[in-house]
């Protein structure tokens, strides 16, 4: 059984290979490494990397999406749980 639901009748086939997210994180490696600053976070359901969100100056989590080729970004702060899925444009929800 999948760990996601598509929101609003979406076709998204990467919903059901797309494991939980491992919870919040607490900064953007990458906006640390060149001393930017970050919005909320993102974390890749592939592999991990935590990456800003779009409403950030960098947008590392979409250029980790991009470059990557890893398809869903879940959200990466305390008390949000859904992801979206960049090739679907697809937010998904939690499953129940």
């Amino acid at each position: 059984m999948s760990s996601w639901q598509v929101q609003g009748g979406a076709a998204c086939p990467h919903a059901a290979d797309a494991p939980p997210s491992s919870g919040p994180a607490d900064a953007c490696p990458d906006c640390l490494r060149i001393g930017g600053q970050w919005v909320h976070l993102r974390r890749c359901l592939t592999c991990d990397h935590v990456g800003c969100c779009d409403s950030s100056p960098h947008r590392h989590a979409t250029a980790h999406a991009t470059a990557t080729g890893h398809p869903v970004l879940a959200s990466a702060e305390p008390g949000e749980h859904w992801a979206w899925c960049h090739p679907d444009q697809a937010l998904l929800l939690p499953a129940r």
